[in-house]
């Protein structure tokens, strides 16, 4: 339980201000994230680790010498926005490029790419390393849809060590897949963590029971099984763990047996006890191990053991000395520290943005108006929703989706309404709306709704009111947008198996002729149709995907936080309404 906080919306940022302060001669904040506080005397490769809140000493407490440039912070559980990325790497950046380097989650793969898409065409050379070490969360086959989880220590120390060493870009990645080929990990949790605020933990466990095949944002296990003895669950994680020896390893390992919140470190030195000795004893040779917290889950308690069997180059590269608020090992030499790193200035408004202002017809403006009544009525519905959504995503998830909507609602309309008041079109308003949506949310939900936001946006312009044909131009845009970001198909049990009914049913009956209204009426009857048949499927995309059976019988978030909205947003958007001005 978390005890201490103040509004629970604001925790991280809080978290986060509280320990770029108490650790202010290693960090330093910066939008989105934060950053070593010493620049290099020369141009080094940025490691920029990022993810969700919740996990310390991961992300932010790994900056520093030999380690981490720099953290993206996202809210708790939630993958940090592509702007948020951008920022942190703008700050970081040396001039040798930067890597990105994350667990393998949909929001984290969404906007890591997306961001380095827009540091690539602002001239900064932008890798990404993806750590899928969880060998519960697909077969061998598999091994690229694995989830990453305590094996992200493993990985990010091996990457930073080599770029403090000088490697070049290429080099630094080059390692880390290395090093995440080489990794594997296995976990299982006694008990479920609570989010700051909530009345009790994402899920519980029977008496007597854990979980086995957690992850690390509070999802459940794969099965539930008997708790058993220290020592049978070290042979069990052990015998797990060398079953998925890579092929040609040889017999020395890094090893690391992680807390994950709330399990005490009498109880891993006791679990460690019989997994050293288990480990020796086909001939495999420790070291330097680790044993504490350094990939943990809020309040968790819960235990996983990770093993990355070492060559000559990952073993010097993850005994090379660091200094970070969390983690130090051997000796940093402090004379080769720099001047302070300083935070880059803000960018002036572009002169794009402007004549964006100055080009809205007074038509379009009036429709912002309804645009921007609009995102206010789904703002309320999602504040009703929001308890309802996090119960249903903490089924086969780690129950923020509630949270996130609210997070990105809540941004959009304070964005649209500032673009509102500045004169922009209907266009400009719902882009502003979703650019702000992505930011704040972050997570898969919120690259998706932001993308298709400003897709929508971009459809309508700012020349003219849309007629009923322009609005069912728009929705289709929004649709395709979000299947081209998310990749996603109707029957993956997401948010598109309610999206592609209501866009291909509001742009049937509006060719039939019916009035706006009563074909928006229409298509949000079938998306709440068939957000509500999701219950019946099998998640095949995003973070419920490896607890696809303890989904089935509940529907998914996405798709019944997509109908609502899209319900909530159609009184307010019939262009022959008279335009209407928000509350």
């Amino acid at each position: 339980m978390t005890h201490i906080a103040n509004d629970p919306a604001d925790f991280a940022d809080e978290a986060l201000e509280g320990f770029c302060d108490a650790y202010s001669d290693l960090v330093g904040r910066v939008e989105g994230g934060a950053i070593r506080r010493t620049s290099p005397s020369r141009p080094k490769v940025a490691v920029l680790l990022g993810g969700g809140s919740g996990h310390y000493p991961a992300f932010a407490g790994l900056i520093g010498a030999g380690f981490a440039d720099g953290a993206v912070v996202g809210n708790i559980f939630t993958s940090p926005s592509a702007q948020q990325a951008v920022s942190v790497a703008r700050a970081a950046e040396s001039g040798a490029g930067v890597v990105f380097a994350y667990g393998n989650y949909a929001g984290d793969v969404m906007n890591f790419g997306v961001a380095t898409e827009r540091l690539r065409a602002e001239g900064i050379r932008a890798e990404n390393v993806i750590v899928t070490d969880d060998v519960a969360s697909a077969p061998a086959e598999e091994s690229g849809r694995r989830r990453g989880i305590a094996g992200d220590f493993a990985v990010f120390k091996v990457m930073g060590a080599a770029a403090e060493a000088g490697a070049d870009l290429d080099e630094v990645v080059r390692v880390g897949r290395k090093a995440n080929d080489a990794t594997r990990t296995m976990g299982t949790a006694f008990a479920g963590c609570t989010f700051p605020g909530a009345e009790g933990p994402l899920f519980s466990l029977p008496e007597g029971t854990m979980g086995l095949g957690l992850g690390i944002h509070g999802e459940p296990g794969l099965d539930d099984l008997p708790l058993p003895r220290a020592e049978d669950l070290g042979r069990d994680l052990v015998a797990r763990l060398l079953n998925e020896r890579p092929h040609g390893a040889g017999n020395r390992v890094a090893v690391i047996l992680n807390g994950l919140g709330s399990t005490k470190a009498e109880e891993l030195f006791v679990l460690w006890r019989t997994v050293a000795p288990l480990l020796r004893e086909p001939g495999l040779e420790i070291v330097a191990p680790e044993v504490g917290e350094l990939v943990t889950s809020l309040d968790m308690a819960g235990v996983s053991l990770t093993l990355m069997w070492l060559d000559g180059e990952l073993e010097e590269l993850w005994l090379a000395p660091a200094e970070t608020p969390a983690y130090r090992r051997g000796a940093i030499v402090l004379s080769e520290r720099s001047a302070p790193s300083t935070a880059p200035a803000p960018r002036a408004a572009s002169s794009r943005a402007t004549a964006a202002a100055s080009a809205a017809s007074a038509a379009s403006q009036e429709y912002a108006a309804q645009c921007l009544a609009a995102l206010a009525a789904a703002q309320h519905t999602l504040h009703e929703l929001e308890p309802e959504l996090g119960v249903l995503d903490a089924i086969a998830g780690d129950g923020d989706h509630g949270r996130g909507m609210v997070r990105g609602v809540d941004a959009a309309v304070a964005a649209a309404t500032s673009a509102a008041s500045a004169g922009r079109g209907a266009g400009s308003v719902l882009a502003a709306a979703g650019d702000a949506w992505a930011d704040r949310a972050g997570g898969t939900s919120g690259v998706l709704w932001g993308a298709g936001l400003r897709a929508w946006g971009e459809k309508l312009g700012d020349e003219a009111r849309p007629d009923d044909g322009a609005l069912a131009a728009g929705v289709a845009a929004f649709a395709q947008r979000i299947v081209e970001l998310g990749g996603a198909q109707p029957g993956d049990k997401t948010l598109v198996d309610a999206l592609a009914p209501f866009a291909a049913e509001l742009s049937s009956a509006v060719e039939r002729g019916l009035p706006v209204r009563e074909a928006w009426e229409r298509a949000a009857a079938a998306a709440d149709d068939a957000a509500r048949a999701t219950a019946g499927l099998r998640p095949r995309k995003g973070r419920a995907r490896p607890l696809a059976e303890k989904s089935v019988g509940t529907p998914d978030p996405g798709a019944i936080s997509l109908a609502a909205v899209f319900a909530a947003f159609g009184p307010e958007l019939d262009p022959l309404t008279a335009a209407t001005a928000a509350s």
